[in-house]
């Protein structure tokens, strides 16, 4: 019985821990290092559109938009219009994905990656704080520091980069509505992609 109530204890301890951020309120704070040793806050960007961008270099659903340059293409496009665009690498010590901050630094080089920062989240504090559930996971945050983009990156969850070119981007869409001041259409998606590996 004792076992019994300690492993429903951890369950409801792992839930807890493990939170679903919302559309339409405040996005949850966050203090995480970058692979540069520099320190990001999201009260830190206050008054600008940031988007978060889960990340595993070794997940097929991060190479098919990295292979083929989408990835990069986005982030270049948003980031040339004063967006952040930090990518997160919420993978623990040994596992799948994980690099120390100078590999992180070496292979953003490498994917000729367009982001503001990549975030070292090796505890999976901010990971868990949002509810990221894969790689890639994506969301946007308004210049209130609220969240309006909560899914997918596009609408084909294959792992082919061919299904690129036809498949509705929902983040590209998602920040143009928010520009214009417009409701985003689709502002939850079911994200696809590799498990975060926490």
């Amino acid at each position: 019985m004792k076992k019994l109530i300690f492993a429903l204890a951890l369950t409801f301890t792992s839930t807890l821990a493990f939170a679903d951020a919302k559309v339409g309120a405040p996005a949850p704070d966050f203090n995480v290092t970058d692979a540069n040793g520099k320190t990001h806050k999201l009260s830190d960007y206050k008054g600008k559109y940031v988007v978060l961008e889960w990340y595993n270099k070794d997940c097929p659903y991060v190479r098919k938009h990295y292979d083929s340059k989408n990835m990069q293409n986005i982030q270049s496009e948003m980031t040339s219009k004063g967006i952040v665009w930090l990518s997160v690498i919420s993978s623990a010590k040994g596992k799948q994905g994980y690099m120390p901050a100078a590999d992180v630094v070496k292979n953003g080089t490498k994917e000729a990656s367009k982001a503001t920062a990549f975030l070292v989240d090796e505890n999976g504090k901010m990971g868990k704080a949002y509810g990221a559930k894969t790689t890639p996971h994506m969301y946007l945050i308004d210049p209130q520091g609220v969240l309006r983009y909560n899914g997918a990156i596009d609408s084909n969850d294959s792992a082919d980069p061919a299904t690129i070119a036809s498949s509705e981007n929902y983040i590209i869409r998602a920040v143009a509505s928010a520009e214009k001041g417009e409701k985003i259409a689709k502002e939850t998606s079911k994200p696809y992609g590799c498990s975060v590996k926490y």
